[in-house]
């Protein structure tokens, strides 16, 4: 088993809601990145969901636009990030880290040779927004490295494309609230909670359910039919701009410590 399938597996014998942090590898410290990474685990996060900077990250609103950014002028890249991740290891050997991002930087590297240091690094996982199902061929060294391959499913997925997408699903598959790019404050519960019932039908991966939870409030009645929540706008919102490592897991911390504490009260109501 994967350390996604092992984490999956243990909130599933906890009746816990997973909580799945997004930042954006390098944004806002780049010498602070795993110490953000160790605070996340801190305040609670089961699984990272670490972004990688690219220029024309269009799946992504403002907030993490300019976030990618201000990580590339700093000279973040692939390169550095994965050694960010073989540096988190050497403290965690748990926590599930799935790599964020779009096809150009991976094919620029090298797929075969990404595949490889991202596995060797300790990444469990990619998700490549413009890499969908239809083009699962163009991951394939990654499967074969042993890296899971993350799916998107939206409300606008076709049945006959969710069939494939859940067949082909490793980890957890991701299922985006609302049409549109993260950051957006628009979530119709009732549609969402309908939409992840069905996927369960299919789906033998856990759903996580992400675009739209910006706080306790939102990820608790998410978390109460979901497996997991993902947040990401939000948090990358509250962490731009900290000026020391310290000041960046504060607020880490003061953030994400009472999402955690709504997701554990409200319990799983799958």
């Amino acid at each position: 088993m994967s350390r996604i399938d092992i984490r999956f597996s243990e909130l599933r014998n906890t009746g816990r809601t997973g909580l799945i942090p997004f930042i954006t590898a390098g944004d806002p410290l780049p010498d602070a990145t795993v110490a953000l990474m160790h605070a996340l685990v801190e305040a609670g996060a089961d699984l990272i969901e670490l972004g990688v900077p690219f220029s024309d990250p269009m799946a992504d609103g403002p907030v993490i636009q300019h976030a990618s950014e201000r990580a590339l002028a700093k000279g973040v890249g692939l390169a550095q990030i994965l050694g960010w991740v073989r540096d988190f290891r050497a403290r965690d050997a748990a926590t599930p880290v799935v790599l964020m991002g779009y096809m150009n930087p991976v094919e620029i590297h090298g797929a075969a040779r990404f595949a490889q240091e991202a596995a060797a690094a300790g990444v469990d996982g990619v998700l490549l927004v413009d890499c969908p199902v239809e083009e699962i061929d163009a991951a394939a060294p990654l499967r074969a490295a042993g890296l899971d391959q993350i799916f998107l499913a939206a409300p606008t997925t076709t049945d006959a494309r969710l069939v494939r997408i859940c067949a082909a699903a490793q980890g957890f598959l991701y299922y985006v609230s609302f049409a549109g790019v993260t950051g957006a404050a628009r979530l119709s519960l009732d549609d969402v909670r309908a939409r992840v019932a069905a996927i369960r039908q299919q789906a033998s991966t856990p759903v996580a359910v992400g675009f739209g939870v910006r706080d306790a409030a939102s990820a608790a009645a998410i978390g109460a039919f979901a497996d997991a929540v993902v947040i990401g706008s939000a948090l990358v919102e509250r962490l731009a701009g900290a000026a020391s490592e310290e000041e960046l897991r504060t607020r880490a911390l003061g953030f994400l410590a009472p999402i955690r504490a709504a997701l554990d009260t409200r319990g799983h109501g799958r």
